[in-house]
Formats: structure tokens, sequence, C-alpha cells
């Protein structure tokens, strides 16, 4: 799924080419790119279908030039994940009727690919003999409110055992305070968003929780006009909340969910001495300054800060963004982006 605007990552991630295009990490790989690498390691790359919105199929094919066009499902306009994933799951569906998906974003950071294809491996056999929907839930290292959170029954004991388990409860990005209770009580997982089913079960249940939605397909072949009719929800919202067939595979390998700069700082910053993180490796001139986001786009360009705490400075060709490191306070300055007159900046 490589549909998403990212728009929380302004102002290096725009609509004409957002955060799953760009290079965050060291080895100069897109968020895309390094999903379609994992994803190769657990299925034939010719069985590898992007979804993304038609403005960007151009740059997926200069991303991955060897991707065949039928294997870019175009999507008019982003309405979210439960309808990205019918659309795939339709496709599959019509290419192998007994067909087992995988449904993951492109914008996650995996480490220990081997322990990340031994997971999708169990999983996918799994689900293979399973009418479920499984998702992988992640062993929490840390109260973080930027996840979803999934509650299974047992505890420990049952989440240590690595096999899949039942869900009992999904609580979408608690408050800090509440994810600490849930990493205390020993029953949560993170939510990491990556689900493998049979296509054909989840074309079931979505028919059952989020009809609306399956009715558009059934009755049009105009991709556009299915688009234009289709309500904006996500897959956990529309089916995985209500379903009694969630089944959740704990997995240990490292996992991150890049949404925010905040979740950029946690997962993928390497903080210098004062905990800076900064995508500079040329001349700077950093005094007094603790824990900041620093980010320029431009190559040879010195940057001098001093006396800055906690804040996020970002440097573009026609934006600079100086705010302090809040989500709730990026969240909102980011939503004034939304008036007439920044339409130009997006």
């Amino acid at each position: 799924m490589a549909g998403g605007l990212g728009t929380r990552f302004w102002p290096i991630s725009r609509k004409a080419l957002p955060k799953q295009f760009l290079v965050f990490t060291e080895g100069s790989k897109t968020f895309l790119q390094q999903a379609y690498e994992r994803m190769a390691l657990v299925v034939p790359e010719d069985n590898i279908l992007i979804v993304t919105l038609k403005e960007y199929k151009d740059i997926v094919k200069q991303q991955l030039p060897h991707i065949p066009d039928e294997n870019i499902l175009l999507e008019l306009y982003n309405r979210n994940t439960a309808p990205s994933i019918t659309y795939a799951a339709k496709e599959i569906l019509r290419r192998d009727p007994e067909a087992v998906m995988i449904a993951t974003p492109a914008d996650h950071i995996i480490e220990d690919l081997d322990e990340f294809k031994a997971t999708m491996n169990c999983a996918l056999d799994y689900a293979a003999s399973h009418n479920e929907l499984v998702t992988l839930g992640i062993l929490p290292t840390r109260p973080d409110a930027n996840f979803g959170y999934i509650q299974v029954s047992g505890g420990q004991n049952v989440i240590k055992a690595r096999t899949p388990v039942p869900v009992k409860t999904f609580t979408e990005k608690p408050t800090k305070e509440i994810a600490e209770l849930f990493i205390k009580s020993g029953e949560f997982l993170w939510n990491s968003g990556i689900f493998v089913w049979q296509a054909k079960v989840i074309l079931e249940e979505m028919e059952r929780y989020a009809p609306g939605i399956i009715s558009l397909w059934q009755h049009s072949d105009d991709i556009d006009k299915i688009y234009t009719d289709c309500p904006r929800t996500s897959i956990d919202y529309a089916v995985m909340e209500k379903t009694d067939r969630a089944t959740v595979f704990p997995s240990k390998f490292k996992w991150a969910d890049i949404g925010t700069w905040e979740s950029l700082y946690d997962n993928i910053g390497n903080p210098d001495r004062t905990g800076n993180v900064t995508n500079i490796s040329g001349k700077h001139l950093f005094k007094e300054d603790e824990e900041n986001i620093i980010y320029c786009q431009k190559e040879g360009k010195l940057i001098a800060i001093r006396g800055l705490e906690n804040m996020i400075v970002v440097d573009t060709d026609d934006v600079l963004m100086i705010c302090p490191r809040n989500e709730r306070k990026v969240k909102e300055f980011l939503s004034e982006l939304a008036m007439p007159e920044y339409e130009d900046y997006r």
C-alpha cells in the first residue's frame, strides 16, 4: 500500500512526492524500495502488487523499473486502507481463487530480515489452512502513544509462545498514560498494520461489515467511479475491530511505523552527543542545541543554530519550518496548511 500522502512529514513529504518515495535511512533506498525488497524475500516478485494513486504511477515505475504495469493498481483518490485492500484482494482473487495475500504499508522500517521472513512464512502457512484474519503484533519495547495496540488473553505466556492467538481488543493510538498501563499489563502488542489472510476470507468479512464498499465493486468495473463513490475508512475500523475471525501472530523482529517526525527521531535518527538528529553530513554549526530534529534538503548549505532545545527545524527550497517537538502542536500547526493560501506549498 503506497498511496498515502505523508502529510505529517511536511515539508519534506509533499503531495507531489510523499514520504514512501523518499530516502530517510542510510543506504539510499526509499521506503517503497525497501518494502519491495523485503517482500521479495517472502513471495515471488511477479506476485507483488503496488496499490497507489494514479498520479504516482511514474514515480513507482522510476523507483521499481522492473515491475510490470499490471502489478500497479491505481487509485483515483486516497480512500485509506479498506478500499486499497479490497481492490488488491479482488485482483488477487481474479488471478488465483485460492490465494493467500499479505497486505503491508510501504513506509515501515523492519530490521532482522531473517526473522521477518520466518515470521511471514509461518503466518502464510497458518492463513492458508485457517479462515481467519491474521495480523502481526509486535512485542512492544516502550509505551509509545504513536502506535495502535492489540490485546490478547493470556498475557506474556501466550505472547512469548509466538503462536496465533485470538484478538481481544484493538486500541488506536492511546494516550501515553494508557500506553504505560498496557505495557505493564503484559497483555498488549503493537498493531503493525501488516495482515495475512486468504483473499476470499477478507472479502467475505468486508461484505459482512463494510457492504457499502463491497457493493461498489459488485456493481461496477469502473475503478475511477468506484473510488469516487467509496467512503474513506481504514481496514481496522471497517473490519478488524468488528470481526470474530481476528487472530494476532506475536512477532519479535524490530519494527517501526514511521509516521511522524517524532517516530523518525525515535527509530531512524542517530542522535549526536547532545541528542540532535540531523541529515546534515557536511559543514554545520550547532551550539548549545539539545534534542532537536534538524533536516535540510539542500546539500552544501551551512546550517547554523544556537540555543534550541526540543525543536524541529526543516529547511527546503521553498519552506522553512521551525516548530516545537510536541506532536499535538505539530498536528495543530500542520492542519493550518488546509487554508487556501498555502495550497502551493502542500
